[in-house]
Parts: C-alpha cells; sequence; structure tokens
C-alpha cells in the first residue's frame, strides 16, 4: 500500500525517480527496461520469479486475500512489486482488521524491493532481499509460494501479475 491510501497500485520508478502513479514499487539495480536482443530481432527472455502477497487479517483462520506481487529478475537486476488492497474483501474476511497496520506491512515490503531501500534490507543485493521477502512466516503479510515465468519486460509482467493475480475480476 502506498501513501496514497489503501487501494492504490504500485508505480514504476525511473532514472529520475517515481514516474506516473508513484507507489511502493521500484526497480533495483540496473535498468530492465527492454531486456536485450535476441537473433532476428526478437527480445529474449529471461527467467524471473515470483509470488503473491497475501493478507491473513486473521491467522489462526487461515483466509487470506491476494493484495500484491514481488517479482525478482536475476538477469536483469531488476526486483519489483505491485500492491493492491482491496478493502471490502478485506472486511468480507475481518470487519476489525487493521487497516493502517496491514498498509504499512505492505509499503514496507514494496520499500525493501526499492532501490532506495533504507535499513538493513537495503545493503543486501536484490536476490538476498527477494528470498527474504519471500521465506515463509506467520504473520498477517504472507508470501505465497515462489513460481518462475519468462520475461523480456519485468516491468510489463508485474503489471499482469497484478491485474491476473490481485485485482478483482471485472
Amino acid at each position: 500500500m502506498s501513501a496514497g491510501g489503501p487501494q492504490e497500485r504500485g508505480g514504476r520508478q525511473g532514472p529520475t525517480g517515481p514516474q506516473e502513479r508513484g507507489g511502493p514499487q521500484a526497480r533495483g539495480g540496473a535498468q530492465a527496461r527492454g531486456g536485450m536482443q535476441a537473433r532476428g530481432g526478437a527480445q529474449a527472455r529471461h527467467v524471473f520469479e515470483y509470488a503473491v502477497l497475501r493478507v491473513v487479517p486473521r491467522v489462526e483462520r487461515g483466509e487470506a486475500i491476494n493484495a500484491g506481487v514481488l517479482l525478482y529478475c536475476r538477469p536483469l537486476s531488476y526486483l519489483g512489486s505491485r500492491v493492491h488492497l482491496d478493502v471490502d474483501r478485506l472486511r468480507a474476511l475481518d470487519p476489525a482488521a487493521d487497516l493502517d497496520a496491514i498498509g504499512r506491512a505492505l509499503a514496507a515490503a514494496a520499500q525493501t524491493c526499492s532501490a532506495g531501500a533504507i535499513g538493513p534490507a537495503g545493503e543486501e543485493e536484490i536476490g538476498r532481499r527477494f528470498r527474504w521477502l519471500t521465506a515463509p512466516r506467520s504473520t498477517v503479510i504472507q508470501p505465497g509460494p515462489v513460481h518462475t515465468g519468462l520475461t523480456s519486460d519485468p516491468d510489463a509482467d508485474a503489471e499482469r501479475l497484478l491485474r491476473v493475480l490481485v485485482l478483482p475480476v471485472d
């Protein structure tokens, strides 16, 4: 979640800072735009890993909603996140859920992905940050299992995963 409110999606960060939507997404390391050119002019595709961030408002019940995605692409030095908290769905699971605390936890996960991450996480390389974020835990914000895919544009794939796995179906 970003400072703009619990339903704002993550933005992207360019060479000079946040662009367009500004929010809890960032790229770690080298700029990943466009990938590399393969033979025949097609863009090379690189392996990436991703996990869904789930909100489990009452851990003892085990009920969850998807609230974000983390995407890591080692060959492109990319670590990014997209976050969207559906307050109505969350309230259906737990009317007393602490939206501010959940929002701060989601924002902290997104900040850990950013190139400007502060604290001990900011000193770690992006692969270690991704592994730390996806380690199993019994808290209100829990990562799902890590999956893999191929990408030539990790920003676009992070948006696609958010649309498919997190945002409400139209």
